[in-house]
């Protein structure tokens, strides 16, 4: 009867113990940000007033006609590094105003000067300001999306990775915008977890000045949306 040499089953061994490390170290984030999203993210309670009257008074929408559910599931091999595939059904207005970049810093993600171009299509050479939606200090909501990926490979000067680490800020971080020469402070309030077909990341209150950065989750995936909303706040 053959029997294997213990070489040759010790090198099986090894392959099987690296293909395992291997699968736990990618799948690890995905597992423990489901583990966690409930309780950090579909439970946070925004601070600004909800009232109705309030609420009809300062929202808006970017006059999108599509509801948050007509968009269809993108296909697996949809290139998500251009920002217009996020939300077909809600293109982006081919807006032009006079500053059409600025830079976005988030320092506790060590981001510092990241480039925000307005309108633009490719998130693997910059971060994108959705065209239509407001600008940085003005009355309005801001809505920045940003590629990410596995948490592993972060990188702050990546933009293929650059929002990778999104999900670990916390209420109260802060967000610097420096627009037009002008450096803004935006404060996070909320954290909301969405569908990719949800277009209410698109609305615009008026009644402040309001900042939403917009990425994919769980890490390394595609299936749902992370919305980081800030308000202006005082520096």
């Amino acid at each position: 009867m053959y029997r294997p040499r213990r070489g040759k089953l010790g090198t099986s061994v090894a392959l099987m113990g690296i293909g395992a490390g291997i699968l736990i170290w990618v799948l690890w984030p995905i597992l423990s940000f489901a583990v966690v999203s409930d309780s950090i993210f579909s439970k946070t309670i925004t601070p600004i007033s909800d009232a109705p009257a309030a609420r009809a008074a300062s929202l808006s929408t970017v006059a999108y006609a599509a509801s948050p559910t007509d968009g269809l599931v993108a296909p697996v091999n949809t290139d998500f590094t251009n920002a217009n595939t996020w939300y077909p059904t809600a293109p982006q207005k081919r807006v032009s105003p006079e500053v059409n970049t600025y830079v976005l810093s988030i320092p506790k993600l060590r981001i510092k000067n990241a480039q925000v171009i307005i309108g633009g299509d490719d998130l693997s050479t910059s971060l994108i300001h959705y065209g239509g939606t407001g600008l940085p200090g003005q009355y309005g909501t801001t809505v920045v999306f940003g590629h990410s990926t596995l948490p592993q490979f972060y990188s702050p000067t990546n933009y293929k990775t650059i929002f990778s680490l999104l999900p670990t800020l916390k209420i109260g971080d802060d967000i610097f915008i420096t627009y037009d020469g002008v450096l803004y402070r935006y404060v996070i309030y909320e954290m909301v977890v969405l569908d990719p077909t949800d277009l209410t990341v698109l609305e615009q209150r008026f009644d402040d000045s309001y900042l939403t950065l917009v990425t994919c989750v769980p890490p390394g995936t595609y299936w749902k949306r992370l919305n980081m909303k800030a308000k202006l706040s005082s520096i």
